[in-house]
């Protein structure tokens, strides 16, 4: 078991909370309600990537394509969206020494090497350019060849996981119209920016589900499989949990986001015309 993944959660946890509670000594004020919700949200998000890579699901994924497809989907559908509610930016880069936040920060904007670097962050943050983003990655990682070098190589696994859980955030971002997203998309287009997502997941999961024959050499070559099912139901169960689960969560936030717009259409003020005499 790699715990590369644990040791950076807990820094990122124990930072968190380390700037929270800056942030009380500063204002000499308790967190507001929604500040707590923030961290609650971010503390679900590190446990849910622990669930994922540091349980025995990510031992599993080695044997199961479908408990692969589960640990696919609680970084790119759970932990991604939950990081951006959370906002946890502010409250992680605080307790740094003044002087790293400094020298990062002068680094940044001064210097030439990081300039085409801020120039792919500003197009990566714009909606169309996370869109693409997202769904590339998505179906890049469960074409053959990529999915079985995560399976062989360590290295390209990190690479992969790493990929869903920051293209995840700059997707969700655009969803939630929070940082790091560059620009606020309405309501309703926020809600066809999901939808239209929802197709190539769906269009991936039949790409697996009616496939002949098991499309990964990796677990074609298992002779033994937990439950002893065979290579291409292991594949179809997984196809299964990504086109259900895969599209649930875009569906619930289709319909919050259709409530959200429902309610702010019903809180503007109606004019009222007087006739005319």
């Amino acid at each position: 078991m790699d715990y590369l993944p644990l040791v950076l959660v807990v820094a990122a946890v124990v930072l968190h909370v380390l700037g929270e509670r800056r942030a009380v000594a500063l204002t000499r004020r308790r967190r507001d309600p929604a500040a707590r919700r923030r961290a609650l949200m971010f503390y679900a998000a590190m446990a849910v990537i622990v669930l994922a890579l540091e349980s025995p699901i990510d031992s599993l994924s080695d044997e199961l394509f479908w408990v692969h497809m589960i640990q696919h989907l609680l970084l790119l559908m759970v932990a991604a969206p939950l990081i951006v509610l959370a906002r946890p930016w502010i409250s992680i880069w605080r307790p740094l020494p003044l002087s790293l936040r400094r020298a990062v920060a002068r680094t940044a904007v001064r210097s030439r090497l990081f300039a085409p670097l801020r120039a792919l962050a500003h197009a990566a943050t714009g909606p169309v350019a996370a869109w693409l983003i997202f769904n590339v990655n998505l179906v890049l990682w469960h074409m053959p060849g990529p999915y079985d070098a995560t399976l062989e190589s360590n290295a390209v696994h990190v690479l992969e996981h790493t990929t869903f859980l920051v293209f995840g955030i700059l997707f969700w971002a655009q969803v939630a119209a929070y940082p790091p997203a560059r620009t606020r998309l309405s309501y309703g287009q926020r809600i066809a920016y999901l939808a239209a997502a929802a197709i190539p997941n769906i269009g991936l999961s039949m790409f697996l589900a009616y496939a002949q024959h098991p499309l990964y050499s990796h677990y074609a070559a298992l002779a033994h499989r937990p439950g002893g099912i065979s290579a291409l139901t292991d594949q179809e169960i997984g196809a299964g949990f990504m086109w259900t689960a895969g599209d649930l969560p875009f569906a619930i936030a289709m319909g919050l986001l259709a409530q959200r717009w429902l309610d702010a259409h019903a809180a503007r003020p109606t004019r009222v015309r007087t006739p005319l005499t």
